[in-house]
């Protein structure tokens, strides 16, 4: 006899609201569709189906999310990085208390000496005729995020062993859904024959019909749902093993949406709106936001964000700030939709000579034109940089194009060649090569759990409303 499991994965869908009705109108088809009296259907999810770019996450610090996932009927899923490192200790402890689908994730612990009661490294399911698939969940290391909130993410492979020594004596299939990247899920199949599965993210890639390397079929769906991956496995019960590994990866762009979850995300949004509405604060006048000039605002922030983190300098891009902020009562949803990115105050220490090339680099205009996706921006162009600590004097060519001239400190000092700084930032370009010197520094001090955002918000209270 032979057995089909069908596995139904999604993963990071970064609250894209807008498509989840789709996702739960095609895994309803699509579960309807496989599960048969021999053959098993499960749904499991990667990590990053939370961003807290979105209302409803923001309002309730992830838990609808968890509560989407149930109601579309998850079995298993794993944790990304927008669950571990933007919420507060306490919050993430919380997260999946109400979840009715197992969590796995090997690789993380509590600092705090208490493990959450839903946190586990492994889980084992049983297919309708009996067959044992054992689930292990990875997720990303960002310990130098996750330390300062009283987390620690060990080393993955260390944990992947001791999991699968654990499973493959107990259990007739592994599959590993790992928020870990495609880099290192193909590193993974490599080392580890026994993996069967590797179901993957964070690294937002598509594998439309799956790599296979060694003995696991790796495979993963882009984001945003734009795609749903399946994976089909035969189990051939006379001879005990696995005879067929398949993967897909659908795109339900032209899916009609789930009626019931529209209805369900108009309300979470309604209760959204109204924990967000608070004011914060009551401006006189209302406040410009310019993505390619110099504005108060984002002096301001630039400011309020040296300060906090006793910098020398700090600098902030200007597509930080979305839109304006009008006069009248701001909330806190407001702030929120100026200033979605889950971005946190960085400081990183640099010399002279390299704080002046970042200077160059980020006034130019293929820097604060570029249309950045990710690292935390969730804006759409860069934007000019704006500096606190720092006198820039510029000056333009004949054809219009802006150059440096000077890079002075306040007191109209040059900046020392081989004297270290402490420059305050946006986490985002201590990621990637957006700026090399920023993200090469030996020094990076994260200020979390803060987002940008709520320095916004303390900066309109400090000094733009009316005392």
């Amino acid at each position: 006899m032979q057995e089909q499991l069908h596995l139904f994965y999604t993963n990071d869908l970064h609250s894209n609201f807008e498509q989840w009705p789709r996702v739960v109108s095609y895994l309803k088809e699509a579960k309807a569709s496989s599960s048969t009296e021999n053959d098993s259907t499960w749904v499991v999810d990667i990590g990053d189906h939370m961003d807290r770019v979105h209302p409803i996450s923001e309002a309730f610090m992830g838990k609808a999310n968890v509560e989407l996932l149930n109601d579309a009927g998850y079995d298993v899923v794993t944790m990304g990085n927008n669950e571990g490192i933007t919420l507060s200790h306490q919050d993430l402890f919380h997260l999946y208390d109400e979840a009715e689908f197992e969590v796995v994730c090997a690789n993380l612990h509590s600092l705090k000496g208490q493990e959450p009661k839903w946190l586990k490294p492994t889980t084992t399911i049983k297919s309708v005729n009996g067959i044992k698939a054992g689930f292990i969940g990875l997720t990303a290391p960002f310990n130098a995020f996750y330390e300062l909130l009283d987390w620690h993410v060990s080393p993955h492979f260390d944990m992947l062993k001791a999991c699968i020594e654990e499973l493959k004596d107990s259990t007739d299939i592994i599959i590993l859904l790992s928020h870990l990247g495609l880099s290192e899920d193909q590193e993974i199949a490599r080392r580890f024959e026994d993996i069967d599965v590797i179901i993957g993210g964070h690294t937002h890639h598509l594998l439309r019909t799956g790599e296979h390397i060694n003995n696991a079929v790796i495979t993963a769906a882009g984001k945003h749902c734009s795609f749903i991956g399946e994976v089909i496995l035969t189990w051939d019960h006379d001879n005990g093993k696995l005879i067929s590994k398949e993967a897909y990866a659908t795109d339900i762009s032209r899916q009609p949406k789930d009626l019931q979850t529209e209805q369900k995300l108009q309300l979470l949004t309604e209760k959204a709106d109204s924990i967000l509405g608070e004011t914060v604060v009551h401006l006189e006048r209302s406040i410009d936001v310019q993505w390619f000039k110099h504005t108060k605002i984002m002096q301001e922030l630039t400011e309020t964000i040296k300060n906090w983190t006793s910098a020398d300098i700090a600098m902030l891009n200007s597509g930080l700030l979305l839109d304006q902020l009008p006069a009248g009562d701001i909330s806190y949803g407001d702030i929120h939709r100026v200033c979605p990115h889950p971005i946190n105050a960085c400081v990183v220490e640099v010399t002279g000579n390299e704080l002046t090339e970042v200077v160059r680099a980020c006034l130019k205009k293929d820097f604060t034109e570029l249309k950045l996706k990710g690292f935390g921006f969730r804006g759409e162009v860069l934007g000019r940089m704006v500096f606190a600590g720092l006198h820039v004097q510029t000056a333009f060519h004949d054809n219009g194009e802006e150059f440096v001239k000077e890079v002075n400190l306040p007191d109209g000092e040059a900046l020392k060649s081989d004297v270290t700084y402490r420059v305050a930032t946006a986490d985002t370009f201590t990621f990637g090569r957006l700026l090399p010197e920023v993200a090469k520094s030996e020094v990076k001090d994260y200020f979390l759990p803060e987002f940008l955002r709520d320095h916004l918000a303390t900066t309109l209270k400090e000094k733009f409303s009316k005392s």
